[in-house]
């Protein structure tokens, strides 16, 4: 975003990146808070550990019901992250003319939208992977029903990789139809709104968060 701004030789584009950066640059620190908060809890940095550490309690043993607030903070800083409203400051048409994609348009313009929705993939994966059981199956076994079993299959077989597939990509649409829902709802924050939000709430509610995680493990753990 900062370099499609600057390469435009627009004032306007320009101040559309250096708003943009400024936005990027604050929500990244709750957001990486929130990360070490889970990366604290398991013990590693390893996905699939993590993702592993989740498949006890069929669903109950997942992040989002251990670590919330992680979870809050976290999407929160994503939807700030992939400029998606009510965060889309970087592209304000009212205040910027169109922000820093304003000397941009046809494949150029195309392509700098695209990456936005790939951005909300990503955040998506790395979202369920972290808090919502990566490919694990959110059914119990209940008596002789065997939902778990039947949705999940064998360990090493063809049924267990498509289940974890399946699983996988259901709940990355679940939280990208969220983000699209979000945008549908609220209304865009002024820029002073959205920079208080993050350096004065978000960012000191992902350190205390850290800093219970970091006493639970010490003392208790």
């Amino acid at each position: 975003i900062m370099l499609g701004g600057w390469a435009s030789n627009n004032k306007f584009a320009l101040m559309g990146a250096i708003r943009a950066s400024s936005q990027m640059i604050s929500y990244e620190l709750a957001m990486g808070l929130a990360l070490l908060a889970i990366i604290l809890m398991n013990g590693s940095l390893d996905l699939k550990e993590i993702a592993a550490n989740q498949s006890d309690f069929y669903g109950l043993g997942w992040n989002i019901f251990f670590q919330p607030l992680a979870f809050i903070i976290f999407f929160v800083a994503a939807l700030a992250e992939t400029n998606r409203a009510p965060f889309d400051l970087p592209e304000a048409e009212s205040e910027l003319v169109g922000g820093f994609h304003t000397e941009y348009s046809g494949f150029r313009w195309a392509v700098i939208m695209l990456a936005e929705y790939a951005m909300m993939l990503l955040v998506s994966f790395i979202g369920v992977i972290l808090f919502w059981g990566s490919w694990n199956t959110p059914l119990p076994n209940i008596g002789n029903i065997k939902l778990a079993t039947w949705t999940t299959g064998e360990v090493g077989t063809i049924a267990f990789h498509l289940w974890g597939i399946f699983w996988l990509i259901s709940k990355v649409l679940m939280m990208v139809g969220i983000q699209i829902w979000v945008r549908w709802t609220f209304p865009r924050l002024r820029v002073d709104q959205l920079m208080s939000l993050s350096w004065k709430y978000l960012t000191p509610l992902a350190l205390l968060l850290l800093v219970g995680c970091s006493a639970w493990k010490i003392f208790i753990a």
